[in-house]
């Protein structure tokens, strides 16, 4: 069972064909193999919204795992976000700001590495960190050189050929299982860049299910929780979400979603800036994440 779940959390986000996506609302601009000085080149998408025009300005959400967002037929599992349809249906209904999306590719093969939080690694006891590092990131750590190329990269030609509203009010980011762990460090990093995060299905092991015993919360998952204690924006300040189901990965998440739940209240988060929802019977899955997309743009974007 772990085998499989393990297969499921390495690959379910990952797809290497690039046909443009067929959506149903909006529009998508795809940049092929979008060049970086800190991290291999991958594809960005684009969405626009219907009547998208220069005359308005437009918040964004940068969003992780790029290519499972639109268009299911071209997904490893035949499943996606939906992202285009709940965009749409939200900005039409007037429930959220006017918004685009930038999703950014992974790179199969570096995924871990450029979504695990490096920052703790060096706190990590050695023997736990060597099987991380082998087993899990295969590669060097990543993740401080995605975020440059987020922020200092990528951002910048968003902002300079869209639309948009710059400023961290109006700037947004999301991810799943890895993706989730991604996005809250990057909120950590760069709280004057990003107002805020949505974590669904966070991975807050963050081992790979193999690794997951007794000791991995002391080893791995609170070095993540001491980072969040000195790193988490002052409270109130910026948008948190996380949620979980209890089939399959998301099965194992229940007590570490609890312990990061423990440490939003002591850093003094509220209600108005941060959420945790549990949903019973959903997976760790794009199908269970459409689902519930509509959520955490909400409470991201909400007017």
């Amino acid at each position: 069972m772990k085998r499989l779940i393990i297969l499921f959390i390495l690959f379910a986000a990952n797809s290497s064909i690039a046909q443009n996506p067929i959506i149903s609302g909006g529009k998508i601009i795809r940049y092929e193999n979008f060049r970086s000085g800190f991290v291999d080149a991958r594809n960005v998408d684009v969405w626009l919204p219907d009547g998208y025009k220069l005359g308005k300005k437009y918040a964004v959400l940068y969003m992780h795992d790029g290519q499972m967002l639109f268009d299911s037929t071209h997904t490893w599992n035949h499943q996606e976000w939906g992202v285009d349809e709940t965009m749409t249906k939200l900005q039409k209904e007037g429930r959220i700001k006017d918004c685009i999306v930038v999703a950014i590719w992974n790179i199969p093969e570096k995924r871990f590495a450029e979504y695990f939080p490096q920052k703790i690694i060096d706190s990590i006891p050695e023997v736990t960190r060597n099987k991380i590092l082998s087993n899990q990131l295969k590669v060097n750590p990543q993740a401080d050189n995605y975020l440059k190329f987020l922020v200092r990269e990528l951002k910048p030609f968003i902002d300079s050929n869209y639309s948009t509203i710059r400023d961290a009010g109006h700037t947004f980011i999301m991810g799943s299982s890895m993706g989730g762990l991604i996005s809250l460090y990057a909120l950590c990093e760069y709280p004057g860049v990003f107002g805020g995060a949505a974590c669904l299905s966070i991975h807050s092991p963050l081992s790979s299910f193999e690794l997951i015993d007794k000791n991995t919360d002391a080893d791995v998952a609170s070095k993540f929780r001491n980072y969040l204690m000195r790193n988490l924006p002052k409270a109130n300040t910026r948008k948190i979400y996380f949620d979980y189901g209890n089939q399959t990965g998301d099965s194992f998440y229940a007590p570490y979603q609890k312990a990061l739940d423990s440490v939003m209240v002591l850093k003094g988060y509220t209600s108005s800036h941060w959420i945790t929802r549990y949903f019973p019977g959903e997976d760790h899955s794009e199908r269970s994440w459409k689902k519930r997309l509509n959520i955490p743009v909400m409470f991201l974007l909400k007017k």
